[in-house]
């Protein structure tokens, strides 16, 4: 059970712990670093002297883009002890698209009014050019160097010393809109919603209990499902380097079968990927029936692809019963509802006609006329919590009806950072959370419809992209989870627009994709869509923690740069060039030169150094 008042205690409390259980993170070469409970503590407190020797201060805040989960998680931990907020920001990933990259970040920086930013030292070259475009950016340092540093004396935060209220860390929406919004993760708040997580959706047990997570700690998912919330509860967890699933999915339940871990979350993509992925010798060797909670949110939940993972784990010992969809966001802290332990999984079949033009979620007639649309549970809301849905002229709905999905309780948290009008418009005067989703509740279960901004209306009737991009993933050649549909105006009418990424490079097959595409949504839906445009793997614009971006993927196609993403590693001289360019940039802000001045000494020492860095 999980007593602590603040986040803060919970983080005193390790002290209290010996070393037999803790922190275990994998490396991308396959060794292991474990770090028990009592010397995390130790380490974080030594850390946090070191911030404090820097010359931060309580209150201002600490921007954090560490690649290696290790170092992320002793710096976070580090701030929180001497009542630094942390910012974490997620690292260059697409690397051919650097310029997007920093002004991205700046953009961030500023709006956190950030004065120090701790990176590593294989990143801090990439980002010297921060220095130009956020001018109160002071101290560009990395961990190495803070580990160089003489601790402080003092200024460690005791028992009491802060308040339900007082922020934890600030998290930045992964989107790519103009101007970012922080969410105040409070200290309550975190508490409050990190019990929830662990004791009434998990009932975890500190004897017994695993986790294993890939997923970025830059991302609320990965950071508080992860971290924070197993520090409250002394939860010991396997970290794997999110990097290290991508290039292999099957390392996953390779961890999990052999730490014998027993709760684990992801995106429904990773479940897709993995599906995919494992293989007959695969499943031979793992053990899965370890685990109890196998969570799945951050994005639309498939069905089909719930079904298809768990027949597909079926041999290797998984229970179907431990698939846990869920749903949350950061504005609630993390999570909201949670299917109920060794529940299984729920779908709901709904009229598809009805749902889009009456909003309501309708079973279908006996006749089985009409579309059929299905959508998973993803359970209710925890105690103390409460979900409530709402029609746009703010009136409650009832059972099945289908509005806007909002939220309250403790877990709600402080509001946007330095932002009134964006926190007045989300949080609201009533207490209710406005989540901008649109769903149902259906014998006190929440099913989940689309965004409310996201909703198609063409020739009067509305349709939920979500719907359209499920039907377009039947069609062999489209991939599955990297479909995007959204409309744009027409001569007469809005006209609808599919974007798909394929594996197909012939021009004729292609097509053939497209075609059978526009066939197949006009038989389902009596959809007409007015083009499909295919993409390579990985051109289809992305979040940094994997989300499609609908919108910038609308822009894209406007503006002609469709196909434009995806250049995503440090090979190729262009690539290299070009950071190059940005390295020489941001040496020149710091020195005060014009980069030009550096240019004819730089790229070939640099272009060395970065072909270096891509074969460590």
């Amino acid at each position: 059970m999980i007593v602590h008042q603040t986040f803060l205690d919970a983080v005193l409390a390790l002290e209290g712990y010996g070393d037999e259980a803790g922190f275990t993170f994998v490396h991308a070469d396959g060794s292991e670093r474990f770090i028990g409970w009592k010397s995390l503590s130790d380490e974080i407190r030594w850390r946090g002297r070191q911030l404090l020797a820097g010359g931060m201060t309580r209150g201002d805040r600490l921007a954090l883009i560490i690649p290696q989960p290790d170092e992320f998680v002793l710096t976070f931990l580090a701030a929180v002890t001497v009542g630094v907020v942390p910012v974490p920001l997620y690292p260059p990933l697409a690397l051919g698209r650097l310029e997007t990259y920093l002004d991205s970040t700046a953009r961030i920086l500023e709006t956190a009014d950030v004065h120090t930013l701790v990176t590593t030292t294989q990143v801090e070259k990439l980002l010297w050019a921060l220095h130009a475009r956020v001018p109160d950016l002071k101290d560009l340092t990395t961990v190495e160097k803070l580990a160089a540093r003489r601790p402080a004396e003092g200024g460690l935060l005791a028992a009491g010393d802060v308040r339900v209220d007082d922020p934890v860390f600030l998290q930045f929406t992964s989107g790519s809109t103009a101007a970012p919004k922080g969410v105040i993760v409070t200290q309550g708040s975190l508490v409050a919603n990190c019990r929830a997580i662990l004791g009434d959706g998990l009932a975890f047990d500190r004897a017994k209990d695993k986790g294993v997570s890939w997923l970025p700690l830059y991302h609320d998912m990965g950071l508080i499902g992860f971290v924070l919330a197993p520090v409250t509860g002394a939860v010991p967890v396997v970290f794997i380097p999110t990097l290290s699933f991508v290039k292999r999915p099957t390392l996953w339940m390779d961890v999990v079968h052999k730490h014998r871990g027993t709760m684990t979350f992801a995106p429904n993509f990773a479940f897709a990927r993995l599906t995919k992925r494992a293989t007959p010798a695969d499943l031979a060797r793992w053990d899965l029936s370890c685990l109890k909670a196998v969570g799945c949110g951050a994005e639309p939940i498939h069905p089909g692809t719930m079904q298809a993972f768990v027949e597909k784990m079926a041999p290797a010992g998984l229970k179907p019963e431990s698939l846990l969809p869920c749903y949350g966001m950061a504005e609630a802290t993390l999570a909201m509802t949670f299917v109920d332990l060794d529940a299984p999984l729920t779908v709901d079949t709904i009229d598809a006609d009805v749902c889009y033009e009456e909003r309501r979620a309708q079973p279908p007639l006996a006749s089985g006329s009409g579309q059929l649309l299905e959508l998973v549970s993803c359970g209710k809301p925890f105690p103390g919590h409460e979900i409530g849905i709402f029609g746009d002229d703010d009136r409650r709905l009832g059972e099945r009806e289908i509005g806007e999905i909002r939220f309250r309780g403790p877990s709600v948290a402080g509001g946007y950072f330095r932002n009134p009008e964006a926190t007045r418009a989300t949080f609201g005067a009533d207490g209710w959370l406005r989540t901008g989703d649109l769903g149902y509740l259906a014998d006190g279960e929440l099913y989940i419809s689309g965004r409310k901004k996201d909703i198609l209306i063409i020739h009067g009737r509305n349709y939920y992209p979500q719907a359209i991009e499920w039907l377009a993933e039947e069609i062999a050649g489209v991939r599955k989870g990297n479909v995007v549909v959204f409309s744009v105006p027409g001569s007469d009418t809005e006209e609808v627009v599919l974007v798909a990424e394929t594996t197909a490079v012939d021009v004729v097959e292609r097509a053939r994709i497209a075609q059978q595409v526009k066939t197949h949504l006009n038989a389902a839906l009596s959809l007409v869509v007015g083009d499909v445009v295919l993409l390579a793997v990985g051109q289809l614009p992305k979040t940094s923690s994997g989300k499609l971006q609908r919108r910038k993927t609308r822009e894209q196609y406007l503006g002609g740069t469709l196909g434009s993403e995806g250049d995503r590693t440090l090979g190729g001289n262009a690539a290299r060039l070009a950071i190059a360019r940005h390295v020489i940039a941001g040496v020149a802000a710091r020195l005060g030169h014009r980069a030009s001045n550096l240019w004819p000494w730089w790229p070939t020492t640099m272009l060395r150094r970065f072909s270096a860095a891509e074969k460590d």
